[in-house]
């Protein structure tokens, strides 16, 4: 019996999957591949490790889907996924960066206007933990508890990463319109 119909609704695209229909598994990557890149990319902050994370993350799907209990949207539970292989994947990366690559300055060219690009560009120019904690927190909504646990620090250090991305951001904002 076929699962993949042109719409399926959630049910019947999990009950595909866990049949192994693969036209059900094609939609259901289709369905949630570009929110949940987006979500891989804003934690990694590289387009390439962003790839790399989906494809695990997804992998990591298929093989936990018939423990998926159903308690919360199939979205939400991937997104969970996702950003836990992103933030695994980003704590064993190498964090350096060549001394001929370093440049003293690392302001960046705002222009003289704000918009979408540029706040992207001011949250990928974060500290690693302060832009994890932000998107986390103020981007994806999680509570700062699961912040916490997902990145292996207290509940309190999640508070200050965020201040003081949020203070960051205000200063590189305050910058680029003058004040």
């Amino acid at each position: 019996m076929a699962y993949a119909t042109i719409s399926m609704t959630e049910a019947e695209l999990i009950d595909g999957c866990l049949a192994n229909d693969r036209l059900a598994q094609k939609q259901l990557y289709d369905r949630y591949s570009k929110a949940m890149y987006t979500a891989a990319y804003r934690i990694t902050s590289d387009f390439e490790l962003a790839n790399d994370v989906l494809q695990e993350a997804f992998i990591k799907v298929f093989r936990a889907l018939p423990g998926f209990r159903r308690e919360s949207t199939l979205g939400a539970w991937i997104k969970s996924i996702v950003i836990r292989t992103a933030l695994s994947r980003i704590k064993r990366e190498p964090h350096f960066e060549p001394l001929e690559n370093h440049q003293q300055n690392d302001a960046i060219d705002w222009g003289h206007r704000l918009d979408v690009e540029y706040l992207e560009k001011a949250i990928q120019a974060l500290p690693e933990g302060y832009r994890a904690v932000f998107v986390l927190v103020e981007v994806e909504g999680y509570p700062h508890k699961e912040v916490a646990e997902m990145l292996g620090i207290s509940v309190g250090t999640s508070k200050s990463q965020l201040f003081y991305a949020k203070k960051r951001l205000r200063e590189s904002i305050s910058k680029i319109l003058g004040q």
